[in-house]
């Protein structure tokens, strides 16, 4: 046998050829009508789902229906090296065989005046990942807040779903925020400003909480429910060793002041807060423990705001009864089971009387007498306190305007009426304050400066808007009294910075004033600062002679207390006030 000839070694051409064969990317080489004139096997094992009946002969035919606009897009594209499409993506879907790709992506360019190349690529996985990372980015937009980046409700659930499941011997603690007098934000700067508080709202909440940052499984979470409320679920050992002190202590922090605009912007935060001890059911409800927060933030803000409630298994038990309250106000409204009584205020110096305060009372037919302190806080409560208040207003100034005009009734000067937090701040479907209060001065007759509406002194103290809403009831004509004073937040030092025209001392100290001598000093400084200031004083709850003694030699203008009467029906008080002495 003899040798085979040797081959020659191979050309630069012909290793192109060879390259161009074996390499794993599909090339097709055609003429302007899409005659293929050159296919390599990967571009024919690519092709060949998509050829009608296995002719491979024309690119054009085999991508007719994927690709129907090709063969115009080609003969547009006349210069060489112009590309005609790139990345075009080309499904077989259900046509495509088991196993064989389910996309292809086409990139096509012209080689010269006569030729065109395309290659062929499958990207069946490479689509599937992009989907996978889609649903997944879709998944976590749906999952954040869209103003402060925070999770939301959804994400909040998952986390809090996930702690109850985790097995485990340890804590799960949740916390409800809602921010004080938000909406005042949003109606006095705009919502501009109210959204960037929200965002630096946000943004502390999450640093806050990164401190107590360890594995993933147990960090805690800050979210953003919707408005103005926020949650932090509270997990791991740095939070639940204590988790009302730490609870306290992020509460403590979001209540500093932020700048939003160049300003200072500083709101309260009333906070509920729900502790689960071993949390390991699996059938945990992350809702009902939000429920549970939002209840115990709820009793937060009625006790005035800017504090925390932690829940009890009694919480339902009182809103039950809260809400059994409700439905009897709101009949009681409707049968005229409400009335005034009023309580004489005396002038110290003779003891004569001066005028009174007006104050609510329930007769229940089968009850029989229900103490406001049971109603005036379900009333605030449920959006009746406006209703209640404003039936009190009306009836007292009609009452007292009949008693001026009676003989000896000139010598009543003042009419004090009561007016709550909701009254003053809450937004409602019904008139405001100041149309209340104008009404009822004009449906009575009774003169804008026999009338006092009075504020507890954390109120007034609370901040500017609320203390513009306060100056435009005294442009009114009417006098506002500052009432329990030395029990809130306020002080004598920033007492001129309260529009208020009278101070009323608040009963714990007049009912030591005979004992100590603490109280007595701290009532004549009150007085001192007050008369400086142009204020008349009233003590509240005297019920000894000693104390209204001691009352009349500080200065203190006016008193009331059961030492001279109790509250009293219209006639009886009629009685007491026209006779001219207590």
């Amino acid at each position: 046998m003899s040798a085979m000839p040797e081959r020659g070694p191979t050309t630069p051409y012909e290793a192109l050829l060879q390259f161009l064969y074996q390499t794993p990317v599909g090339l097709v080489q055609t003429d302007n009508d899409g005659a293929i004139t050159l296919v390599n096997p990967m571009a024919a094992q690519l092709l060949m789902p998509l050829a009608p009946g296995g002719d491979l002969s024309n690119l054009y035919d085999v991508l007719g229906a994927h690709a129907p606009g090709l063969r115009a897009r080609a003969g547009v594209c006349r210069s060489p090296g112009e590309e005609i499409c790139d990345g075009l993506r080309v499904h077989l879907g259900e046509a495509a065989p088991p196993g064989a790709p389910r996309v292809l992506a086409l990139r096509m360019l012209r080689l010269d005046a006569a030729t065109l190349m395309a290659s062929v690529r499958d990207v069946t996985l490479e689509e599937q990942r992009e989907a996978v990372r889609l649903q997944s980015r879709l998944r976590e937009v749906s999952r954040l807040d869209a103003l402060t980046g925070l999770p939301n409700r959804v994400a909040a659930r998952e986390r809090i779903l996930a702690g109850l499941r985790r097995d485990a011997v340890s804590r799960l603690a949740v916390l409800f925020m809602d921010i004080d007098r938000f909406s005042h934000v949003n109606t006095g700067r705009g919502q501009a400003v109210g959204d960037e508080f929200l965002r630096q709202f946000g943004r502390r909440l999450a640093a806050e909480l990164q401190p107590g940052v360890a594995e993933l499984p147990t960090a805690p979470v800050a979210a953003r429910l919707g408005d103005d409320k926020f949650a932090a679920v509270l997990d791991g050992p740095d939070w639940l060793e204590d988790p009302v002190g730490a609870a306290g202590r992020l509460l403590q922090a979001m209540g500093r002041p932020y700048v939003v605009g160049g300003q200072a912007v500083q709101l309260t935060v009333s906070a509920g807060l729900v502790v689960v001890d071993k949390p390991t059911e699996p059938d945990g409800d992350p809702d009902a423990l939000l429920e549970d927060a939002r209840l115990a933030t709820r009793e937060a803000r009625l006790a005035g705001g800017g504090r925390m409630h932690v829940y009890d298994a009694s919480l339902r038990v009182r809103l039950q009864q809260r809400a059994a309250m409700e439905a009897t106000l709101r009949r009681a409204l409707q049968h005229n089971e409400l009335h005034v009584v009023y309580q004489p205020i005396v002038a110290l110096g003779n003891g004569a009387p001066v005028g009174a305060e007006a104050l609510a009372r329930w007769q229940h037919p089968q009850r029989g007498a229900i103490p406001p302190s049971e109603f005036i806080g379900v009333a605030e409560a449920c959006g009746l306190i406006g209703a209640v208040g404003g039936f009190v207003l009306r009836q007292a100034c009609v009452e007292f305007a009949r008693w001026r005009a009676q003989p000896g009734g000139a010598r009543l000067q003042v009419l004090s009426v009561n007016l709550s937090r909701a009254q003053l701040l809450e937004q409602t479907d019904g008139p405001g304050i100041q149309q209340v209060v104008r009404e009822a001065l004009a449906d009575s007759g009774l003169a804008p400066a026999l009338l006092q509406l009075e504020i507890t002194e954390s109120l007034a103290a609370q901040d500017e808007q609320v203390q513009a809403q306060l100056r435009r009831l005294k442009a009114l004509g009417v006098k506002l009294a500052l009432d329990d004073f030395g029990t809130g937040y306020s002080s004598l030092s920033s007492l001129h910075q309260l529009p208020v025209d009278a101070v009323k001392i608040d009963r714990s100290f007049v009912s030591q004033i005979e004992t100590s001598a603490h109280h007595q000093v701290l009532v004549e400084a009150t007085v001192r600062v007050a008369r400086s200031l142009g204020m008349q004083t009233v003590a509240e709850g005297i019920e000894t002679a000693g104390q209204a003694a001691l009352l009349a030699s500080c200065g203190c203008d006016k008193g009331q207390g059961y030492f001279y009467a109790r509250p009293l029906p219209p006639s009886e008080a009629a009685h007491l006030l026209l006779g001219g002495s207590l």
